[in-house]
């Protein structure tokens, strides 16, 4: 958590600002250990104050790093009321979050803070440091991934066709927890037929009948973090065209995979699916970004997609995962959980990406 801190703080001179002040729940927690629902942090290159209230003083005690000032507040006041009296010092400029923040909050801190301290927007600093992630975190990674997996192929043993969506996302999000998940990583998604032109379908209580393909959205969190991953399944023997496009989807999926390396830009990983779609004719039906990020939030920095500014970095962590979306007839995503690496690669989600019958 020191080192962390350490890096942060040497990133404090791009937003030229002093220190910055951290309220978002999972930075709090990246930076110092707290898991509780209300803490903040003050951090700068001399500055380390974590606060919360009365009632996690005890956890905050076990759970902060000690290179923290820790101030328990013993009243009802709100937490945004201890700032001022943290930063007892002379004239600076404190950097907020503007992604988190509130105007409201905003505006209590500007009347609690006295003159001397400038309030600066200073974007989402802490989210891109956590997108690189350390041995620590690749761990948990794999951990999720790992009893992500088993619990689907557990699943998938008991067969697809006459259970419902909902019985079958039931089942894998209770495999998931009796293997040490704390909780999915997200509401799984279970959608077969014609759901599945649904991106974010969510499971009913409708049988899966043979021949539907069936696309699975799943994930673990573990320790904090979370894996994600998509398959589509064969529920018996599918069309021509599910096969088809099951096949197109799996094309693009490998060809953006292979071009996942430090230094690769964002839209550039994007387009290398999604030009294998549109020249078969599919581009239209493939409205989503490409990937994302994934660590203590299923949804982090780097994006890949159209609009993507962010480049690739070695310790990242993201999600390759295209799809083709035919209302009325069905849907296919493939995803693979991916970290860069300079040599290349490495593939976290191990179940078989070919389009495989289940009955």
């Amino acid at each position: 958590m020191s080192t962390r801190a350490e890096r942060l703080a040497g990133r404090l001179a791009e937003a030229d600002v002093d220190c910055l002040l951290v309220t978002g729940r999972v930075d709090v927690r990246y930076l110092t250990g707290f898991t509780g629902s209300n803490g903040l942090a003050l951090i700068g290159p001399q500055t380390r104050v974590f606060a919360t209230d009365f009632r996690y003083g005890e956890q905050a005690a076990e759970e902060v790093d000690p290179a923290y000032e820790r101030i328990v507040a013993t009243g009802s006041g709100e937490l945004l009321d201890l700032v001022g009296e943290a930063l007892d010092t002379g004239s600076l400029r404190l950097g907020f979050d503007d992604r988190v923040l509130t105007v409201r909050e905003h505006a209590q801190l500007r009347k609690q803070l006295p003159d001397r301290i400038e309030l600066i927007a200073a974007g989402d600093v802490t989210r891109g440091l956590r997108a690189v992630k350390d041995a620590d975190e690749l761990e948990r990674i794999r951990a999720a991934a790992r009893v992500a997996d088993e619990a689907l192929a557990e699943v998938l043993a008991q067969g697809l066709i006459g259970r419902t969506e909902r019985a079958v996302a039931d089942a894998l999000e209770a495999a998931m927890r009796v293997r040490g998940a704390s909780e999915p990583a997200f509401a799984s998604i279970v959608a077969a037929g014609p759901h599945g032109a649904l991106p974010h379908a969510q499971p009913r209580e409708v049988p899966i009948a043979a021949g539907q393909l069936v696309t699975i959205d799943w994930g673990a969190r573990m320790a904090g973090y979370c894996s994600d991953c998509t398959r589509t399944y064969a529920a018996g023997e599918p069309s021509a065209h599910g096969r088809e496009i099951h096949a197109l989807v799996l094309e693009a999926m490998r060809a953006a995979v292979a071009t996942v390396a430090p230094g690769a830009e964002g839209v550039a990983v994007d387009a290398a699916a999604r030009e294998i779609i549109t020249a078969a004719g599919h581009g239209e039906h493939f409205g989503h970004g490409l990937g994302h990020g994934a660590g203590l939030e299923v949804h982090e920095p780097p994006a890949l997609s159209r609009r993507s500014n962010d480049t690739l970095r070695a310790g990242e962590i993201v999600t390759v995962e295209p799809g083709i979306y035919l209302p009325g007839e069905l849907g296919v995503r493939i995803e693979e959980l991916v970290r860069v690496d300079e040599a290349g690669p490495e593939i976290l989600t191990a179940l078989d990406t070919e389009l495989t019958v289940i009955d």
